[in-house]
């Protein structure tokens, strides 16, 4: 089966198991978007769903963020982990949005790099469903099916995103990477993974599963 073969294959399952798949993290805006994704690094995104209500609560823009001591913010995102950097991150990246940007998001990957806390992972997923800007976020799910479906060989998830973006049309990667991660989720975990129950492993798969 050729790359494109595998590609169309996946396509066609993902669009049958997840034809509108919602974002996963909670949020009403870029802003909240912004600020839930760079709580998910290291972090799950039901564990950050429940720490983002208190957390909007208090400060859902960046007018109101700003305000807040960090030290508040800290506290109450102490359960995503990493709260000493994330919770400074969150402070000075709404400072940065007031001082350069009017309080708004920006909707450039330049602009959202440079951003502190943010990296191209978080741009991407901003970009892509704040935005509708083509983008392929790749995170741990990903990353890892890339591999077992023989699309991508890649060490790191730049490479993985590179690899994907040359096999899928760009219009299909802003749906894509979310059913990729749903199926990680639900068919082809990291672990306890039974190869003949995947669907698309057990069509599309490497033959030895053990990534």
């Amino acid at each position: 089966m050729t790359k494109k073969e595998k590609a169309d294959f996946i396509v066609k399952t993902l669009d049958k198991l997840y034809p509108n798949p919602p974002i996963p993290l909670d949020h009403k805006d870029a802003y909240t978007l912004l600020i839930a994704v760079l709580l998910s690094a290291q972090c799950t995104d039901v564990r950050v769903n429940q720490v983002t209500p208190a957390l909007f609560k208090l400060a859902d823009n960046p007018f109101k963020m700003a305000k807040v001591p960090v030290e508040k913010i800290k506290e109450i995102i102490r359960p995503c982990g990493l709260s000493p950097k994330k919770s400074q991150a969150i402070s000075d990246l709404s400072k940065i949005l007031i001082e350069k940007h009017n309080g708004n998001v920006p909707n450039t990957f330049h602009d959202l790099e440079a951003l502190p806390g943010v990296g191209h992972k978080t741009a991407s997923v901003v970009m892509s469903q704040a935005f509708g800007v083509p983008a392929f976020p790749v995170d741990t799910h990903i990353h890892r099916l890339a591999y077992r479906w023989n699309l991508s060989s890649g060490k790191n998830v730049d490479q993985t995103e590179k690899d994907l973006k040359r096999i899928f049309s760009e219009q299909l990667w802003n749906i894509l990477h979310l059913q990729i991660i749903y199926y990680g989720r639900e068919y082809c975990t990291a672990r306890a993974h039974d190869v003949d129950k995947c669907i698309i492993c057990s069509k599309v798969g490497r033959k030895m599963m053990n990534k």
